[in-house]
């Protein structure tokens, strides 16, 4: 199979990005799946149903969320009717919304969907990601409940992240980390064949400080004060996540970082 993840989406020039771009993507990587992290996607806060929509009929099959996943209020009430929308495992029992879902793919193909947080340095507490992890991953394992299997963690600590990687190698086609925003150099495949980036970056203007209007961030770095809210930065959207090709055990046997549009250098890689 050939799975696609996007990395957090960053307000419009993000949203915008995604929409342009994915219709194409899906058609010349030969897509079978894609998942997109849009918890910034609301002015850099949270998700809405209207743009949740967006995103999907531009070709996302899945959508997750992370830390900010019900800073917009609808969201509370939208999560339980759109199960193709995931919040973190983690997060409190009663919190709406699941974690994990096992979805369809193309020829019969089932691809499990499962998000956590991490605990170190974040702002608001969370149970153990591992935990919560480990049991999605029981109820459909990798070959036998699922063609496919997708972890993302986000988290604040790549060295958290490194950990949740290696910890479920073997038992996930593709381990990924978002929130910080930042494209890592680090896309490999792991020992036993879990296909692993510690952070897949943003979709947003890279024109900023990690996706947000400039202005404000520099103003705190240097001032120590703060003149107002953190706004996205309006400039060109890039694209930046991760590729994974699987084989037959689900597996990967070809990972490759992609980004496309605004600043970044240009990858995407060909499949035949």
């Amino acid at each position: 199979m050939n799975l696609l993840f996007l990395g957090d989406v960053v307000g419009r020039a993000g949203r915008d990005a995604v929409i342009a771009a994915l219709p194409g993507l899906r058609a010349r990587l030969k897509l079978d799946f894609v998942v997109v992290n849009a918890e910034n996607s609301a002015a850099g806060f949270g998700l809405t149903s209207k743009i949740a929509n967006e995103i999907f009929e531009a070709g996302a099959d899945c959508v997750t969320l992370g830390d900010h996943a019900f800073d917009q209020k609808e969201m509370l009430a939208h999560i339980d009717t759109e199960p193709r929308i995931l919040r973190p495992l983690n997060y409190a029992n009663s919190a709406p919304g699941g974690g994990a879902r096992l979805f369809n793919a193309p020829r019969g193909k089932r691809v499990l969907v499962a998000v956590a947080l991490g605990r170190i340095f974040m702002a608001k507490p969370f149970g153990d990601p591992f935990s919560a992890i480990e049991a999605a991953l029981k109820k459909h394992p990798l070959g036998a409940g699922a063609d496919a299997v997708i972890v993302e963690i986000h988290a604040e600590a790549t060295s958290e992240k490194t950990a949740v990687g290696h910890y479920f190698d073997g038992k996930a086609s593709l381990i990924v980390g978002t929130h910080t925003h930042v494209p890592t150099a680090d896309a490999m495949i792991l020992p036993k064949g879990a296909a692993y980036q510690t952070d897949a970056g943003m979709c947003g203007d890279y024109d900023g400080v990690i996706g947000m209007d400039k202005a404000e961030p520099l103003r705190r770095f240097v001032t120590g004060m703060s003149g107002g809210r953190f706004v996205p930065g309006e400039g060109e959207g890039g694209l930046s996540g991760v590729f994974v090709e699987t084989g037959p055990d689900g597996r990967a046997r070809r990972v490759s970082p992609l980004r496309l549009g605004g600043r970044l250098p240009e990858l995407v890689p060909e499949v035949y």
